[in-house]
């Protein structure tokens, strides 16, 4: 079986979907990156895709597409995409074997990048 840059619980892909059905424009999958961010350095995103964007990596799991910035697969391989609800919170949250190290509040991470033979061979679905 391939390794997929990224993967997707149940939960994930279900709310992924219901938020996908509440845009108030036709969307065909979310996009995951990292950015700059916080005392710890990196932050995930999530956005809308409406039409792919050229160059960014492509999963499908779960009936979801997920579409990943380039710059961001280095810091993503392997990672697991879940949703979680609490009394006090609910959000998307990243299990990472990349991440280092988080900030106390919870707002960033720190990432190492993944070895670059291992995502080529994703990239190539070895």
């Amino acid at each position: 079986m391939a390794f997929k840059i990224m993967s997707l619980t149940d939960a994930a892909a279900d709310r992924i979907n219901e938020i996908m059905e509440d845009s108030d424009k036709p969307v065909i999958g979310v996009r995951v990156g990292v950015r700059n961010a916080g005392c710890a350095g990196m932050a995930y995103t999530l956005d809308y895709v409406a039409e792919p964007v050229a160059g960014d990596d492509h999963v499908s799991d779960k009936g979801v597409e997920v579409y990943i910035e380039p710059k961001a697969t280095m810091f993503l391989l392997g990672t697991i995409m879940d949703f979680e609800e609490t009394k006090m919170t609910s959000g998307f949250t990243f299990k990472n074997p990349n991440q280092t190290g988080a900030c106390g509040c919870g707002e960033s991470v720190q990432l190492k990048p993944a070895d670059l033979k291992a995502i080529a061979e994703a990239r190539a679905g070895a």
